[in-house]
């Protein structure tokens, strides 16, 4: 095969160091288009970012030239120091050193996107950590709770 051909959805959720709740509503609209821009930089194309105080949700397709785990540390690492730039308020700003990354079958990619949009009202009913031990078993993956939040 001549090409290297691939079309992979990608749900990323990461939180802030010790959950804090920095977020805020004022800083969303940049801080999720500059993510934005981080993903396109590195070749792949981001479809929604949402979330609430604590934590990001990411649905992307991935770059066929970009693990998952360089995208997420390029994403991180730079809008933290962006994110730092917007105020005092910002100064300690973190990400949590883990992530999850989710595949995403592209005939469910739009449950996704819905879901992701809907990440205020989601939360008025589900407790962020309890969200994302049900996205943990859905996948079927083994964690030890004891290191899920540890920064």
């Amino acid at each position: 095969m001549s090409q290297s051909l691939s079309k992979l959805f990608v749900h990323i959720v990461f939180h802030t160091k010790h959950n804090q709740k920095l977020i805020t509503d004022k800083i969303k609209p940049e801080l999720y288009a500059y993510m934005g821009s981080i993903i396109k930089d590195n070749e792949s194309i981001p479809i929604i970012i949402n979330g609430i105080e604590d934590h990001v949700h990411i649905l992307c397709i991935m770059s066929k030239n970009i693990a998952l785990a360089k995208l997420v540390e390029f994403v991180k690492k730079h809008s933290s120091r962006w994110i730092k730039t917007k105020g005092s308020e910002f100064s300690n700003f973190s990400w949590q050193k883990g992530y999850g990354g989710f595949s995403v079958n592209p005939s469910g990619h739009d449950v996704v996107k819905k879901y992701i949009e809907n990440q205020v009202v989601h939360h008025k009913k589900v407790d962020p950590k309890e969200e994302y031990i049900d996205i943990l078993k859905e996948y079927g993956i083994d964690y030890n709770e004891d290191y899920l939040w540890e920064d």
